[in-house]
């Protein structure tokens, strides 16, 4: 098995890809090891000193750390991966994936679901694609007094240039197509 590893914009963040699915839809974020314990592969990674964060996109597995030096953790992540796709247990231990889970808490008045329903497609269509090359992902949350608020996960959560991300790359987007939109704010 080879996985193959690509930086991301964010130092402390590294993109693996190992060759095979990991999620069939959606993505799945773990922040810390409490979180991991519905993931095999994530309660594994978890268990090398020094990560901080899995998310898992459909092809690819980004792992943040909060220390250390790659040349370090990289040797140890790898084979974490590997022993999990070697073992055949399956990728999230309920069978289930949440996808993208937080639809739930969008909010917005019902007399602008005709501009989010454009916001969404330009953020599904434009920017996750994008995103997920960086190993990450952004995620429509919420639009009101013509803010537009994105969750951001994997690589780009803690991300240095998220910021810039944001404010000359997405809202530019989105300011030309939605004129009601104004600003893009990140939620936590």
């Amino acid at each position: 098995m080879f996985i193959q590893t690509e930086p991301t914009p964010n130092p402390a963040t590294l993109k693996f890809i190992p060759g095979r699915p990991v999620l069939d839809s959606g993505t799945m974020e773990f922040t810390d090891r409490s979180q991991a314990a519905r993931s095999p592969l994530a309660e594994r990674l978890f268990g090398v000193e020094g990560v901080s964060g899995v998310f898992y996109g459909s092809d690819f597995v980004t792992v943040t750390k909060d220390g250390g030096d790659w040349q370090h953790l990289k040797p140890a992540i790898l084979g974490a991966i590997m022993e999990h796709y070697m073992s055949g247990a399956p990728i999230l231990a309920d069978g289930q994936s949440d996808g993208d889970a937080g639809e739930d808490d969008e909010f917005f008045a019902e007399g602008d679901a005709e501009t989010v329903e454009i916001i969404k497609d330009l953020i599904e269509t434009r920017v996750r694609p994008a995103v997920a090359n960086d190993g990450g992902d952004i995620t429509f949350r919420g639009f009101k007094d013509g803010i537009v608020y994105l969750a951001m996960k994997g690589a780009c959560s803690g991300c240095p240039s998220s910021t810039a991300t944001l404010q000359h790359g997405i809202q530019n987007l989105l300011k030309h197509f939605v004129p009601e939109v104004t600003e893009v704010r990140p939620v936590t």
